[in-house]
Protein backbone atom coordinates (compact mmCIF):
# COMPACT_ATOMS: atom_id res chain seq x y z
CA UNK A 1 0.00 0.00 0.00
CA UNK A 2 3.14 2.32 1.07
CA UNK A 3 4.76 4.07 -2.15
CA UNK A 4 8.32 5.09 -2.50
CA UNK A 5 7.60 8.21 -1.63
CA UNK A 6 5.58 7.63 1.59
CA UNK A 7 8.02 7.32 4.37
CA UNK A 8 10.12 10.85 3.28
CA UNK A 9 6.71 12.48 3.24
CA UNK A 10 6.18 11.74 6.86
CA UNK A 11 9.66 12.21 7.99
CA UNK A 12 9.44 15.75 6.20
CA UNK A 13 6.26 16.66 8.26
CA UNK A 14 7.28 15.16 11.32
CA UNK A 15 10.46 17.22 11.22
CA UNK A 16 8.52 20.21 10.15
CA UNK A 17 6.47 20.00 13.25
CA UNK A 18 9.44 19.18 15.22
CA UNK A 19 8.71 16.15 16.90
CA UNK A 20 10.65 13.05 17.62
CA UNK A 21 9.47 9.58 16.00
CA UNK A 22 8.53 8.62 19.37
CA UNK A 23 6.36 11.59 19.89
CA UNK A 24 4.48 10.57 16.56
CA UNK A 25 4.33 6.94 17.52
CA UNK A 26 2.84 7.79 20.80
CA UNK A 27 0.37 10.42 19.32
CA UNK A 28 -0.63 7.54 16.59
CA UNK A 29 -0.99 4.66 19.42
CA UNK A 30 2.22 2.78 18.01
CA UNK A 31 5.56 1.47 18.70
CA UNK A 32 8.36 3.55 18.09
CA UNK A 33 10.00 0.86 16.10
CA UNK A 34 7.10 0.23 13.91
CA UNK A 35 7.20 4.30 13.33
CA UNK A 36 10.74 4.19 12.32
CA UNK A 37 10.44 1.44 9.52
CA UNK A 38 7.08 3.32 8.35
CA UNK A 39 9.75 6.00 7.50
CA UNK A 40 12.46 4.25 6.42
CA UNK A 41 10.19 1.80 4.08
CA UNK A 42 11.02 -1.36 5.96
CA UNK A 43 7.29 -2.14 7.21
CA UNK A 44 3.60 -0.81 5.59
CA UNK A 45 0.83 1.41 8.02
CA UNK A 46 -2.09 -0.36 7.37
CA UNK A 47 -5.30 1.55 5.85
CA UNK A 48 -6.67 2.58 9.49
CA UNK A 49 -3.33 3.70 10.34
CA UNK A 50 -2.98 5.80 7.60
CA UNK A 51 -6.16 7.22 7.67
CA UNK A 52 -5.04 8.53 11.44
CA UNK A 53 -1.21 9.84 9.95
CA UNK A 54 -3.75 11.93 7.50
CA UNK A 55 -5.54 13.25 10.23
CA UNK A 56 -2.43 14.30 12.92
CA UNK A 57 -0.48 15.93 9.59
CA UNK A 58 -3.65 17.42 8.13
CA UNK A 59 -2.19 16.01 4.79
CA UNK A 60 -4.34 13.84 2.38
CA UNK A 61 -3.85 10.19 2.41
CA UNK A 62 -3.54 10.88 -1.48
CA UNK A 63 -0.74 13.07 -0.77
CA UNK A 64 0.81 11.00 1.43
CA UNK A 65 1.13 7.90 -0.63
CA UNK A 66 1.67 10.16 -4.69
CA UNK A 67 3.02 13.20 -3.98
CA UNK A 68 7.19 13.63 -3.64
CA UNK A 69 6.60 16.73 -0.78
CA UNK A 70 10.26 17.10 -0.18
CA UNK A 71 10.38 18.48 -3.72
CA UNK A 72 7.35 21.30 -2.96
CA UNK A 73 7.58 24.62 -1.75
CA UNK A 74 7.61 25.97 1.72
CA UNK A 75 4.68 27.87 0.50
CA UNK A 76 3.25 24.73 -1.23
CA UNK A 77 3.77 21.96 2.21
CA UNK A 78 2.10 25.27 3.92
CA UNK A 79 -1.08 25.51 2.13
CA UNK A 80 -1.42 21.19 2.59
CA UNK A 81 -0.57 21.42 5.75
CA UNK A 82 -3.49 24.13 6.35
CA UNK A 83 -5.58 21.87 4.71
CA UNK A 84 -5.49 22.89 1.21
CA UNK A 85 -5.72 19.11 -0.50
CA UNK A 86 -5.25 21.43 -3.85
CA UNK A 87 -4.12 20.53 -7.62
CA UNK A 88 -0.50 22.15 -6.75
CA UNK A 89 0.12 21.49 -10.82
CA UNK A 90 -2.77 23.11 -12.02
CA UNK A 91 -3.58 21.04 -14.41
CA UNK A 92 -6.48 18.71 -12.90
CA UNK A 93 -9.29 18.67 -14.69
CA UNK A 94 -11.82 21.06 -13.72
CA UNK A 95 -15.91 20.07 -13.93
CA UNK A 96 -17.65 23.62 -14.41
CA UNK A 97 -21.44 23.66 -13.55
CA UNK A 98 -23.39 25.60 -17.28
CA UNK A 99 -25.98 25.55 -19.25
CA UNK A 100 -27.29 24.92 -22.01
CA UNK A 101 -30.17 26.31 -24.92
CA UNK A 102 -33.08 24.48 -26.77
CA UNK A 103 -30.47 23.24 -29.50
CA UNK A 104 -27.82 21.80 -26.66
CA UNK A 105 -25.28 24.83 -27.43
CA UNK A 106 -23.52 26.33 -24.28
CA UNK A 107 -24.80 29.80 -23.29
CA UNK A 108 -23.05 32.84 -22.19
CA UNK A 109 -24.60 33.40 -18.95
CA UNK A 110 -23.97 36.74 -16.96
CA UNK A 111 -23.42 36.97 -13.36
CA UNK A 112 -24.44 40.99 -12.75
CA UNK A 113 -23.17 42.91 -9.58
CA UNK A 114 -26.14 41.93 -7.72
CA UNK A 115 -25.23 38.13 -8.27
CA UNK A 116 -21.23 38.53 -7.67
CA UNK A 117 -21.89 38.10 -3.65
CA UNK A 118 -23.64 34.44 -4.01
CA UNK A 119 -21.23 33.52 -6.77
CA UNK A 120 -18.31 31.78 -4.74
CA UNK A 121 -20.84 30.01 -3.29
CA UNK A 122 -23.21 28.78 -6.04
CA UNK A 123 -20.60 28.80 -8.79
CA UNK A 124 -20.21 24.80 -8.65
CA UNK A 125 -23.98 24.98 -8.02
CA UNK A 126 -25.93 23.62 -11.39
CA UNK A 127 -29.41 25.37 -9.77
CA UNK A 128 -27.47 28.37 -9.17
CA UNK A 129 -26.65 29.00 -12.37
CA UNK A 130 -29.30 28.08 -13.90
CA UNK A 131 -31.08 30.72 -12.60
CA UNK A 132 -28.70 33.73 -14.18
CA UNK A 133 -29.76 35.70 -17.28
CA UNK A 134 -28.23 34.11 -20.46
CA UNK A 135 -27.60 35.20 -23.73
CA UNK A 136 -25.54 33.95 -26.91
CA UNK A 137 -22.47 36.01 -28.86
CA UNK A 138 -22.28 34.47 -32.65
CA UNK A 139 -19.19 35.50 -33.10
CA UNK A 140 -17.40 33.53 -30.12
CA UNK A 141 -15.89 29.80 -30.30
CA UNK A 142 -18.71 27.12 -30.29
CA UNK A 143 -16.03 24.77 -28.75
CA UNK A 144 -15.14 27.21 -25.85
CA UNK A 145 -17.24 27.79 -22.71
CA UNK A 146 -17.89 31.73 -21.99
CA UNK A 147 -19.16 33.69 -18.76
CA UNK A 148 -19.65 37.48 -18.35
CA UNK A 149 -19.03 39.40 -15.36
CA UNK A 150 -19.89 43.02 -14.55
CA UNK A 151 -17.10 44.31 -12.73
CA UNK A 152 -16.81 47.23 -10.10
CA UNK A 153 -14.61 49.51 -9.41
CA UNK A 154 -11.32 51.38 -10.60
CA UNK A 155 -8.54 49.25 -10.86
CA UNK A 156 -8.35 48.16 -14.58
CA UNK A 157 -8.35 51.15 -17.04
CA UNK A 158 -9.53 51.23 -19.55
CA UNK A 159 -12.61 49.41 -18.51
CA UNK A 160 -14.90 51.53 -16.49
CA UNK A 161 -16.43 50.58 -13.42
CA UNK A 162 -19.99 48.91 -14.25
CA UNK A 163 -18.50 47.47 -17.43
CA UNK A 164 -19.16 43.96 -18.37
CA UNK A 165 -16.54 41.61 -19.32
CA UNK A 166 -16.08 38.35 -20.61
CA UNK A 167 -13.65 35.11 -20.17
CA UNK A 168 -12.83 32.04 -21.48
CA UNK A 169 -12.88 29.19 -18.96
CA UNK A 170 -9.46 27.94 -18.19
CA UNK A 171 -9.53 24.33 -16.89
CA UNK A 172 -5.31 24.28 -16.87
CA UNK A 173 -3.65 26.92 -14.59
CA UNK A 174 -0.67 26.04 -16.44
CA UNK A 175 -1.71 27.52 -19.28
CA UNK A 176 -2.21 31.26 -18.12
CA UNK A 177 -0.03 33.59 -19.72
CA UNK A 178 1.84 36.13 -17.28
CA UNK A 179 0.91 39.80 -18.13
CA UNK A 180 -2.56 38.74 -19.64
CA UNK A 181 -6.23 39.97 -18.04
CA UNK A 182 -7.99 36.97 -16.13
CA UNK A 183 -11.04 36.96 -14.16
CA UNK A 184 -10.58 35.42 -11.07
CA UNK A 185 -12.72 34.17 -8.59
CA UNK A 186 -11.27 33.46 -5.41
CA UNK A 187 -13.14 32.32 -1.69
CA UNK A 188 -12.05 35.56 0.03
CA UNK A 189 -12.74 38.53 -2.52
CA UNK A 190 -15.24 37.02 -4.87
CA UNK A 191 -14.34 38.00 -7.95
CA UNK A 192 -11.91 40.18 -9.58
CA UNK A 193 -10.09 41.31 -13.01
CA UNK A 194 -7.22 41.70 -12.98
CA UNK A 195 -3.80 41.30 -15.10
CA UNK A 196 -2.24 37.57 -13.95
CA UNK A 197 1.20 36.67 -13.12
CA UNK A 198 1.39 32.76 -12.58
CA UNK A 199 3.58 31.61 -9.54
CA UNK A 200 2.22 27.80 -9.25
CA UNK A 201 4.98 25.81 -9.63
CA UNK A 202 7.34 28.22 -6.96
CA UNK A 203 5.16 28.79 -5.02
CA UNK A 204 1.89 27.93 -5.42
CA UNK A 205 -0.06 31.72 -5.74
CA UNK A 206 -0.55 34.00 -8.57
CA UNK A 207 0.29 37.25 -8.51
CA UNK A 208 -2.68 39.77 -9.35
CA UNK A 209 -1.68 43.35 -10.51
CA UNK A 210 -4.22 46.34 -11.42
CA UNK A 211 -3.53 48.97 -14.58
CA UNK A 212 -4.36 51.78 -12.31
CA UNK A 213 -1.34 52.27 -10.59
CA UNK A 214 -2.70 53.33 -7.51
CA UNK A 215 -3.44 49.70 -6.61
CA UNK A 216 -0.65 47.34 -5.56
CA UNK A 217 -0.01 43.74 -6.45
CA UNK A 218 -1.38 41.22 -4.10
CA UNK A 219 -0.63 37.60 -4.11
CA UNK A 220 -3.50 34.63 -3.90
CA UNK A 221 -3.04 31.01 -2.81
CA UNK A 222 -4.48 29.10 -5.63
CA UNK A 223 -5.76 27.35 -2.53
CA UNK A 224 -7.92 30.08 -2.34
CA UNK A 225 -8.75 30.77 -6.16
CA UNK A 226 -12.48 28.81 -7.40
CA UNK A 227 -12.36 29.90 -11.01
CA UNK A 228 -10.50 31.34 -13.89
CA UNK A 229 -11.67 32.90 -16.67
CA UNK A 230 -9.06 34.40 -19.54
CA UNK A 231 -10.15 37.92 -21.16
CA UNK A 232 -11.57 38.01 -24.34
CA UNK A 233 -13.83 41.65 -24.49
CA UNK A 234 -15.69 43.86 -22.60
CA UNK A 235 -18.76 46.05 -23.43
CA UNK A 236 -19.10 49.48 -21.84
CA UNK A 237 -21.81 52.11 -21.96
CA UNK A 238 -18.76 54.73 -21.31
CA UNK A 239 -16.06 55.62 -23.79
CA UNK A 240 -12.67 55.25 -22.22
CA UNK A 241 -10.57 57.68 -20.82
CA UNK A 242 -8.58 59.92 -24.07
CA UNK A 243 -5.27 58.97 -23.88
CA UNK A 244 -3.82 62.77 -22.35
CA UNK A 245 0.10 62.32 -23.51
CA UNK A 246 -0.79 61.43 -27.02
CA UNK A 247 -3.26 64.08 -27.08
CA UNK A 248 -1.04 66.51 -25.76
CA UNK A 249 1.65 65.39 -28.08
CA UNK A 250 -0.02 66.16 -30.92
CA UNK A 251 -1.26 69.77 -30.25
CA UNK A 252 2.58 70.41 -29.67
CA UNK A 253 2.91 69.27 -33.12
CA UNK A 254 0.54 71.36 -34.34
CA UNK A 255 1.25 74.03 -32.62
CA UNK A 256 4.90 74.05 -33.78
CA UNK A 257 4.09 74.02 -37.12
CA UNK A 258 2.07 76.86 -37.09
CA UNK A 259 5.03 78.47 -35.45
CA UNK A 260 7.77 77.40 -38.08
CA UNK A 261 4.97 78.21 -40.51
CA UNK A 262 4.47 81.85 -39.22
CA UNK A 263 8.45 82.17 -39.18
CA UNK A 264 8.75 81.30 -42.61
CA UNK A 265 6.16 83.71 -43.80
CA UNK A 266 7.94 86.90 -41.54
CA UNK A 267 11.73 85.04 -43.36
CA UNK A 268 10.06 85.60 -46.83
CA UNK A 269 8.48 88.83 -46.53
CA UNK A 270 11.65 90.56 -44.25
CA UNK A 271 13.59 88.80 -47.85
CA UNK A 272 10.94 91.36 -50.17
CA UNK A 273 11.56 94.31 -47.95
CA UNK A 274 15.07 94.15 -47.96
CA UNK A 275 15.23 94.51 -52.30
Amino acid sequence: MATPLFGSNIKLLRQRRGRSQEEVAVALDVKRSSYSGYENGSAEPSFDLLVRMSEYFKVSIDKLLKDDLPALSESQIGILERGGDIDLSGRRLRVLATTVDSEDRENVELVPEKAKAGYALGYADPEYISILPTFRMPFLAKDRKYRTFQISGDSMPPVNDGSWVTGEYVQNWQTIRDGQPYIVVTKDDGIVFKVVYSQVKEKGTLVLCSTNPIYSPYEVQVANVLEIWKFVHFISAELPEPNLSRDELARSVVELRKEVGQLRMAMEQQGRLSF
